[in-house]
Order: C-alpha cells, then sequence, then structure tokens
C-alpha cells in the first residue's frame, strides 16, 4: 500500500521558543512540504541541538527518513518523539509500519494498536495493524482488524487484498489443526475437496469428495458439493445424478432443487424443470434467479404466456440478481415477443437487453483498466 507523507506543520508556538528555533523549525517544515528533504533534515538536526526535548522535531526528521525508506532511522525518531510525548498524534501508526518494514512485526503490532486505540475509525492503522498480524502468524487477529478496516473503506483494494489473505491462512490453519486432531476423519476430506474446487483443480476435488462420501455416504451436503463439481466440469450428466442423490438426503434442500432445476433445462427436462423450479418458489417467492429460469423452462415446454409473465416479473422485482440474468430475461423476452407477432415489444425489449450488455462491457472494461493501472504503479 502506498503511504503519502503531508508533512505535519507544529507551530512552535505550542511551547515557548526563541525566534531563532521557530524560524528554523518553519523553514525545515517548509522544505520538507516543497521536496526539499536534505535541507529539512539540516534544519531539524539544528532544532533538536537547540531544543532536545521538542518532539514534533523528531516526528518531522522521522517522516522524512521514512519517507527515504531509511526505515532504522525513521524507527528510532518515532520512539523518541514518543518517549518525550506519548500518544503524539501520527508517531505511532508510522513507528509501526516502519517496524513492519523492517520485519520487526512484534515491535510493529504494538505500536499499531496504540495508533488504532487513538484513532478507532482510521483504516490505515488497523489495515497495517492486520498485516502485522498476519506475518507474525495471527491469521485470526488479522482476519479481524482487517475486517473492520474493510468496513471503513468497503471498496479498498489493499485492504480487501489482504482481508482475503488472512481468511486464507486462517483457511489453512484451521484445517490443519483438524488434520491433527483426527487425520482420518472424513471431514478432512471434504475440507480438502473445497479447497481444490475454490483452486480449480477439479479431478482432485472429485476424488477428495468421493472418498467423504465414501465414509460418510449420507452426509448432507456432500453429494451438492460433488454436483455442483462436475456443473463446473460442464458434466452435467454427473452434476444430475449427485443433485437427485442429494435431494433423496435432504429433500427440502432448496439449493441443490434450484441447480437441479437449471441443469435438467440445460438437458432438455423442462416439465422436470419446471415442477422443481415452482418448489423452489413456493419458498422463496422472492427468487428472481428460480423465477427466470422457471421462464426458461415454460418458453421451452411452449408454454409462451406462462413464460412472458415470469420474465417480467424478474425485471420488475427488487431481490438480487446477476447483471448477466438481467440481460438474459430481457433478451428472452424479445424472443417470445417476436414469436408472438408482439414487434414493438419485442424491439423494446432488445434495445434494454443491449443497454444493459452495453453497460457491463463498459463496467468490465473499466475494471480491466484499474486492474491495469494499479498493476504498474510504483508501490512504497
Amino acid at each position: 500500500m502506498r503511504v503519502w507523507i503531508a508533512c505535519l506543520l507544529f507551530p512552535a508556538c505550542l511551547i515557548a521558543q526563541s525566534e531563532s528555533f521557530e524560524t528554523l523549525f518553519q523553514h525545515g517544515a517548509e522544505a520538507m512540504r516543497s521536496g526539499q528533504l536534505e535541507i529539512a533534515v539540516a534544519d531539524f538536526q539544528k532544532c533538536i541541538t537547540a531544543e532536545p526535548n521538542f518532539p514534533q522535531t523528531y516526528l518531522n526528521l522521522g517522516l522524512i527518513r521514512f519517507q527515504q525508506r531509511r526505515f532504522d532511522e525513521a524507527a528510532a525518531l518515532f520512539t523518541k518523539a514518543l518517549r518525550l510525548k506519548p500518544g503524539l498524534r501520527g508517531a505511532d501508526l508510522f513507528l509501526g509500519i516502519a517496524e513492519y518494514h523492517l520485519d520487526n512485526y512484534q515491535q510493529a503490532i504494538p505500536a499499531l494498536k496504540k495508533a488504532v486505540e487513538l484513532e478507532p475509525s482510521n483504516a490505515d492503522a488497523l489495515m497495517w495493524l492486520g498485516m502485522s498480524e498476519l506475518a507474525a502468524n495471527d491469521a485470526a487477529a488479522a482476519a479481524t482488524d482487517l475486517g473492520k478496516a474493510a468496513k471503513l473503506k468497503p471498496k479498498d483494494v489493499d485492504v480487501l487484498y489482504h482481508l482475503g489473505r488472512a481468511y486464507m491462512q486462517l483457511s489453512k490453519d484451521t484445517y490443519e489443526r483438524m488434520y491433527q486432531t483426527d487425520p482420518k476423519s472424513w471431514r478432512v476430506h471434504e475440507v480438502l475437496a473445497e479447497s481444490f474446487k475454490e483452486a480449480d483443480r477439479l479431478d482432485d476435488a472429485i476424488k477428495e469428495c468421493q472418498i467423504a462420501l465414501n465414509m460418510k455416504p449420507d452426509e448432507p451436503g456432500l453429494h451438492q458439493m460433488l454436483g455442483e463439481i462436475y456443473w463446473k466440469q460442464n458434466n452435467l450428466e454427473n452434476a444430475e445424478t449427485e443433485f437427485q442423490k442429494e435431494l433423496k438426503i435432504d429433500p427440502e434442500n432448496f439449493s441443490a432443487m434450484y441447480k437441479l432445476g437449471t441443469i435438467e433445462i440445460e438437458r432438455s427436462k423442462p416439465e422436470i424443470a419446471a415442477n422443481l423450479l415452482k418448489q423452489v418458489l413456493r419458498e422463496h417467492p422472492e427468487s428472481r434467479e428460480a423465477r427466470y429460469q422457471l421462464g426458461r423452462a415454460e418458453a421451452q415446454l411452449g408454454q409462451t404466456n406462462a413464460a412472458i409473465a415470469d420474465f417480467l416479473e424478474v425485471t420488475k422485482g427488487s431481490g438480487p440478481i446477476a447483471p448477466g440474468t438481467l440481460q438474459q430475461c430481457y433478451y428472452q423476452l424479445s424472443q417470445l415477443y417476436r414469436r408472438e407477432q408482439r414487434l414493438e415489444e419485442a424491439r423494446m425489449a432488445l434495445n434494454t437487453f443491449a443497454r444493459l450488455k452495453q453497460q457491463a462491457d463498459a463496467e468490465q472494461e473499466r475494471k480491466l483498466e484499474d486492474k491495469l493501472k494499479r498493476s504498474t504503479e510504483p508501490q512504497q
């Protein structure tokens, strides 16, 4: 994460100083602000000689050394400033970051905790604290503090990146404890299957899931996981079988029911799909995704009016829906209206589809440009 250092101007009138000290301090601060760092260093060193107990001088000099990436000198200067004035604003934060860069994580953590204590809503302090805790192998604490930072800055990519790292490490630590406790447990194979699935090692995921099922064949959720892996491989026949087995174990697993219904549409079994999706909607009438899939099944069955009604309900709904699903809903409507010779409505639906697609493409392009820009920016 880039750290931008703003020159901290601390009026010398805060304490009784000679006019020459005030002039030196202000001159050093102005030089620091304008990027003339060595001139600022010379002025602040003269200030220390004149007034060795003025904490802001050490802080400003520390910020210069920090900016020059001379982190050992910076840490010593921040420490001196805090000895003279505990809680001096900014000193604990930059001391913690300097210690982090020096790989002194156990020294960084207390300084950053103090910075957070002084400013609980400082997302940068929370992020650096979480990064230090993660580097010190305390993933649980890191996840907590990075989670707080993410609430304060929900769109900060750096915070989200490190939060993801913390969760991954926490998951790994949990798995290792599980394995040490009972290496023969079916749960170990379930966790391995999930991790392989997330890493797109699908053949390995299938093997681990099958081992877990051999050990625990009636465990709810295992057949669904295996079905999802097969679906990810586009092996719809095996996916269908696994979701069917899941529903025999847990007939009210509406997630498996929805997924099986969607697969049955792809396998040209619209009547079975419609029955499954209607069951889902009786339990979850707000589900726009299930309503969309029901519309697809009805369209395959030739139930044009019912399909149009369901697609329209999707477009008017307020529940969550994937942007791509909403696009396809308007495309499906355009085709059904055309089939019914309702040409004006077909044109309007197709125009809406084109507009949504254009917006989605533009957003995707913007995200790609942002990603490329971040990858080429120098990091400090």
